[in-house]
């Protein structure tokens, strides 16, 4: 059996436990497309196969085109990392907050803002509307800038608003001209009334009562400079090249890409954010770097491993769905190492009850999502969205979500009372509400 047969039969279990419609997979080295396929189908009603050339969404694989952005302004002198975000955005002013200053453009690009996440809202017009709605709610303050990673979508728009203040020019209208025309990705757009011209678009489908339904596309709102962008892997290998340096007219220097994927903040394992990139160095001598997404029928994963020039995209249609497993068995097989390599591996560690005590309760995050960490018996056990998952110990400070081994890092206080825990990429608070 050839590397990509193990591979896809790899595919084709995973859409079949997960049972997902449809998947596209693409990588390529050194500029060459290496492999490329389709998976499943795009529409269950009309049975039409996923192809390379089939339109998802890619949801937060779009924050490292915002990301870029920023960067490219960097290059021109037009603005600096380090400049506070009130320097470009007077009207930025938060309730009770007394290190306004204190928060910087790099901040936002690696979420670490030193704000929890909020109520998203959708529905609001323009960025100055959603200012406003930033600077009168009341915040949960993690800590100070810096300090805690933790995603947020409503402090990452705000490099948008920036984009516009700088340069004159609407956001989405500045991405096409500065990424999506130079690459030609002539199949990729923020527009839903655009997407309705295209063919072979794929409908987007949730999980009900374990079966794909069909749903509609999310509208986002502001919340497209995070999350907007719907493409296909074609296209987004193209705008892969940049990162390997396998593209002839470079859009911009290296040293700016580069910058994207330095270590802002270690997130778990050997993992580390930087500014819209997720890298893990030292994974079997070389360093991925990637991105992942998720939202109402959007699952994505993309990235590159800069020192083989290799760059892989993953697209499915169905929400909640590890495309960034996919992602990591297709750079595995390009690789040439085993297909289930893991990008790191929790510890196992003999927790005492006294250590577990501090941990157990519920959180929560104002976005919506609850976890209740219980002990029953002797074992230990987190309710996730109505799922229950055993769990165990890989330190003092960390559980373990099983089988999926997903940690969960607690935080203490000065009293070794935990007060918020870690998972993915967000923090939730520790609840006094029982409910």
């Amino acid at each position: 059996m050839s590397r990509w047969n193990e591979f896809e039969k790899y595919v084709e279990q995973m859409m079949m436990e997960e049972q997902i419609p449809g998947v596209a997979v693409t990588v390529s080295e050194n500029g060459k497309t290496i492999y490329e396929r389709g998976f499943g189908k795009r529409n269950l009603a009309t049975n039409e196969p996923v192809t390379p050339e089939t339109i998802f969404g890619v949801a937060s694989v779009t924050k490292s085109f915002t990301a870029l952005a920023i960067m490219k302004l960097v290059e021109e002198g037009q603005l600096q990392v380090e400049d506070s975000v009130i320097k470009h955005l007077p009207n930025f002013r938060l309730i009770d907050c007394n290190h306004m200053k204190e928060i910087k453009i790099l901040h936002l690009l690696s979420h670490t803002t030193g704000l929890a996440t909020t109520e998203r809202k959708e529905e609001l017009a323009g960025f100055d509307e959603h200012l406003k709605y930033i600077n009168g709610k009341e915040w949960t303050f993690l800590g100070k800038p810096g300090e805690y990673f933790c995603y947020n979508n409503d402090m990452f728009l705000l490099l948008g608003a920036i984009i516009e203040k700088v340069t004159g020019e609407n956001y989405q209208e500045y991405i096409k001209t500065f990424i999506l025309k130079p690459l030609e990705m002539n199949r990729t757009t923020y527009d839903l009334n655009e997407l309705q011209n295209f063919e072979n678009v794929t409908t987007p489908y949730v999980l009900e009562n374990e079966k794909p339904v069909a749903c509609s596309w999310p509208e986002l709102g502001n919340y497209a400079v995070g999350g907007g962008i719907r493409s296909n892997v074609t296209d987004l290998l193209k705008y892969g090249q940049i990162y390997v340096d396998a593209l002839e007219d470079r859009i911009i220097k290296k040293e700016y890409t580069s910058e994207m994927a330095k270590h802002v903040h270690q997130v778990f394992g050997n993992s580390f954010y930087g500014y819209a990139l997720k890298s893990t160095p030292n994974y079997m001598g070389v360093t991925l770097v990637e991105h992942g997404g998720g939202q109402p029928g959007v699952s994505s994963n993309f990235g590159f491993v800069p020192e083989k020039g290799i760059v892989a995209v993953v697209l499915t249609n169905l929400s909640d769905v590890n495309a960034d497993a996919i992602w990591l068995a297709a750079v595995n097989t390009a690789l040439n190492i085993p297909i289930d390599n893991k990008r790191s591996i929790e510890p196992h560690y003999e927790i005492t009850d006294t250590e577990l005590q501090p941990m157990l309760g519920i959180y929560r995050s104002d976005e919506g999502a609850k976890i209740r960490i219980v002990e029953q018996g002797a074992l230990m056990t987190a309710i996730v969205a109505d799922k229950t998952f055993q769990l165990r110990a890989s330190d003092k400070q960390t559980l373990v979500m099983l089988p999926i081994e997903k940690p969960i890092r607690f935080h203490f206080d000065e009293t070794n009372n935990a007060w918020a825990l870690s998972i993915g990429l967000r923090m939730l608070v520790k609840s006094t509400d029982e409910k």
